[in-house]
């Protein structure tokens, strides 16, 4: 319960980090939180290829988001910042502790992703320079129908690394 409780704060500091501090210093928290992350909760060898998959499957899905033209840094640039790309990997943690009740059924993650995944962006929107050309119930009903499908392959990436990590374990 407690290793829960300090999951999810380190990813809710990790996000305010990110979001508020945008690609400053600030990004160092965000570091330090996977640091502490890796070190009491889960480890690098259970947890280190779930990480970068979601971190790579994340800039990817946000790039071409910004290609179609959903969201608008004010920059030229096709990919996203750094700032955005590490909030992947911080909601990588929390797949197996304290979102791990999110995962069964696959519904519910359905559900959990067509809701938290569009707040999450709205929320970054309000806080942060980043646009919505689209206009916010446009965005939130793509994000939702996005989301509803993502939240529930992340939730199998984890299980797939997981079971791949405790196969490897018993050999």
């Amino acid at each position: 319960m407690l290793k829960n409780l300090t999951n999810a704060a380190l990813f809710q500091i990790g996000w305010f980090t990110c979001v508020l501090g945008g690609n400053s210093g600030w990004l160092l928290i965000t570091f330090v939180i996977f640091v502490v992350h890796l070190l009491l909760i889960g480890s690098w060898r259970s947890e280190g290829k779930l990480l970068m998959t979601v971190f790579a499957l994340g800039c990817v899905l946000d790039s071409a988001l910004i290609k179609l033209g959903v969201f608008d840094f004010g920059e030229a640039g096709k990919v996203i910042p750094l700032w955005l790309a590490l909030l992947w990997p911080l909601l990588a943690t929390t797949l197996g502790h304290c979102l791990a009740w999110s995962a069964r059924p696959w519904w519910l993650a359905s559900a959990l992703g067509a809701v938290g995944g569009p707040a999450s962006y709205i929320a970054g929107s309000h806080l942060t320079y980043v646009q919505l050309p689209l206009g916010v119930w446009p965005s939130v009903l793509i994000l939702g129908a996005i989301w509803a499908v993502i939240f529930p392959l992340l939730h199998w990436l984890a299980h797939y690394f997981r079971d791949a990590r405790a196969h490897e374990v018993s050999a």
